[in-house]
């Protein structure tokens, strides 16, 4: 087995530091801008690692056992994505120290800690590019950049390689051999702090060769670290055992549009999209899979469904019953909104009369009962035939050893009945969700499933 036991049973959960909690205004970045105002993409709102500690007890709640972190290493942007320094946790978000003590309470509440790797490229800030701005050619890290001509230009107007052109983030030459050992040793450090698992920022736009030896470091100092590519189309070139676990699933998420918020497709196109990409990658990744419908780089999928919860609702019904690791966004479950970056990054609300409760509820209750069946995490699946006037109903079992989990997903606006075959069943069977009875009839149950709504038939 290539990829970590433990990932299957995980319940992610997104954070963007710097929006989901202030803990400590004493480090706050200058000009913070105050809780809940608009973002913008170079604002700062004072979110840190002592404001996530203290939501812990938040997460435990509602039952998230998994967190990934953006990028926490210094850096002049809010999203630091332009590392000046690979080795420091950001000043705005604590200290290396505060950092370690976050894993460790992390690791007490039974909650493992994902980190994101950005290796492609750097912020001009940081030393290496700095010493080539200032010695040009006779830099000794000339060579970590292609530079194509000297002296080395503004950001503005680059005359160097950036990550899609960007001058804000130089390209690092990752092999060359001291560019590689750098960044093994930046691997080395935060691996060995106790992380669960590594986030590639763009790894398409990084050699095969690099992601090879650099798997090899990692399993050698942890075994069971997580290595996940945000890879948004066909990732099957880097899931062949010897370089990632899985992806973020984006191909996950557009299904999940098309036929939840869109409606531009039926359920056997939705249901043999999913098959055909689960056909591309190795089961171990299927199981291991990021499963997320939003990140910091999409807009909200409440926004993208206009507003219609209970599209939402009926996305993360099938979202926690499906093959791979469901990822929340931070915000979606109290159903928050926002269009494309900087929009979708905004701060996290904390004040209770302003979330959706209902909806909060039903993501807890829908992750206490992927945890309580275990067919949910690790067991097979199968689509169930329906009628072909049930075009939007889409239906599939879960079984693992004599488990079995109907799951059944009304994207309709009428309520239908249903009856399923439980072969070996007399008298009664159960609302996975709900846990109410549901009565069997010559090895038949019948189901009433309301429009806009799941169903889980425990059997």
């Amino acid at each position: 087995m290539f990829t970590p036991a433990w990932v299957q049973d995980a319940v992610f959960y997104q954070i963007f530091p710097d929006r989901f909690e202030n803990g400590d205004t004493s480090i706050d970045p200058a000009k913070t801008q105050p809780w809940g105002d608009a973002p913008t993409g170079s604002g700062f709102f004072g979110g840190d690692l002592r404001g996530i500690m203290n939501r812990l007890p938040y997460l435990t709640d509602l039952g998230i056992n998994a967190i990934y972190l953006n990028p926490v290493f210094s850096a002049t942007s809010n999203h630091k994505y332009n590392a000046t320094d690979y080795l420091t946790i950001d000043p705005s978000f604590g200290t290396n120290e505060l950092f370690k003590q976050f894993v460790d309470e992390c690791h007490a509440r039974s909650i493992r800690v994902v980190i994101d790797g950005v290796f492609n490229h750097v912020g001009t800030s940081h030393f290496a590019f700095k010493d080539v701005k200032e010695k040009g050619a006779a830099s000794q890290y000339a060579h970590w950049f292609n530079i194509f001509s000297y002296p080395v230009g503004e950001s503005s107007h680059p005359n160097y390689e950036g990550w899609w052109g960007y001058g804000s983030l130089p390209k690092l030459m990752v092999a060359h051999p001291d560019v590689q050992q750098y960044l093994f040793d930046v691997t080395r450090y935060w691996t060995g702090m106790g992380i669960d698992g590594w986030r590639l920022d763009v790894p398409n736009d990084v050699p095969h060769s690099f992601w090879k030896e650099w798997r090899k470091l990692v399993r050698s100092i942890n075994p069971d670290c997580y290595i996940v590519g945000e890879l948004w189309q066909d990732a099957s070139p880097w899931l062949k055992g010897d370089e990632f676990d899985a992806t973020m699933n984006y191909r996950f998420r557009d299904a999940c549009l098309e036929f939840f918020c869109r409606g531009t497709i039926s359920a056997n196109d939705f249901q043999k999209r999913l098959a055909d990409t689960r056909a591309l990658y190795p089961e171990e990744s299927n199981y291991a899979m990021q499963n997320l419908i939003g990140s910091h780089d999409t807009e909200r999928y409440l926004t993208l469904c206009k507003g219609d919860v209970s599209k939402l609702r009926l996305t993360a019904f099938f979202q926690m019953a499906y093959v791979g690791a469901p990822m929340i966004y931070y915000g979606d479950e109290i159903g928050m909104e926002g269009e494309k970056d900087p929009d979708c990054r905004r701060t996290m609300i904390w004040d209770e009369e302003q979330w959706n409760k209902d909806l909060r509820r039903l993501f807890k209750q829908l992750i206490a009962t992927r945890k309580k069946f275990k067919s949910l995490r690790g067991g097979t699946i199968g689509p169930i035939l329906l009628l072909p006037k049930f075009k939007n109903i889409a239906a599939f079992e879960r079984i693992l050893g004599d488990e079995r989990v109907i799951v059944i997903l009304n994207n309709s606006a009428s309520e239908v009945t249903l009856s399923f075959a439980v072969d070996g069943k007399t008298g009664s069977v159960r609302d996975a969700v709900t846990d109410a009875v549901l009565q069997v009839k010559k090895g038949k149950v019948n189901v009433d499933v309301p429009a806009m709504s799941g169903m889980m038939i425990a059997c």
